[in-house]
């Protein structure tokens, strides 16, 4: 667009306040625009984050995860009644998403497995997987990557109710990862059947 119908474009903006609704010299911040006959519109609540996995709470916080293509693994979450966070990186990574995510509360911890690796949608296994913990406030994730291994399947809760077990099972044998608040992950186990 150039010349005359530039100008007239731009005069039409003018006239009906558009330049107010984003953010121009009749809108200032904190205002809701107003239209051309000066009522003023209720700006619109911001929609819900689109997640992998997304989960409760015991306390009634909410928790999301989701895969960023090129970029790894987010996090945001909120308070009962309150906005979400900004998303926060969990694990960062320019490979490809795998499987779903597996997103588990218990109280006011929470667990996820997520797999990353080229092909995967081709059938190939993961190259890359994750377990991770959320605790408190959860702006701090404990995470435990396994390189080349077919992923994890489960997460619970341990006798301890401070800890929990991360399994994949085959015929011969289970594979286990544990994390405790107090010492994070251990190490892998293989245990044969």
């Amino acid at each position: 667009m150039s010349g005359p119908r530039l100008r007239a474009w731009a005069g039409a903006v003018l006239a009906t306040g558009l330049v107010a609704a984003c953010g121009g010299p009749e809108g200032g911040a904190g205002r809701a625009p107003s239209t051309a006959t000066g009522a003023r519109v209720s700006p619109r609540p911001a929609p819900a984050p689109r997640f992998d996995a997304e989960a409760g709470l015991s306390d009634g916080r909410r928790v999301g995860v989701v895969y960023l293509a090129g970029r790894g693994l987010a996090e945001r979450h909120r308070e009962a009644s309150g906005e979400w966070s900004a998303p926060h990186m969990v694990y960062t990574t320019r490979t490809d998403r795998c499987h779903s995510a597996t997103l588990k509360a218990f109280g006011d911890t929470v667990a996820v497995i997520a797999d990353w690796g080229d092909y995967c949608y081709d059938g190939e296994p993961p190259t890359e997987s994750l377990a991770a913990v959320g605790t408190d406030d959860l702006t701090r994730w404990d995470t435990k990557l396994t390189e080349d291994f077919d992923g994890w399947t489960k997460v619970a809760a341990t006798g301890d109710p401070r800890g929990l077990v991360f399994t994949r099972g085959s015929t011969e044998s289970s594979t286990r990862l544990r994390w405790s608040r107090a010492d994070g992950f251990a190490e892998v186990a293989e245990i044969l059947r």
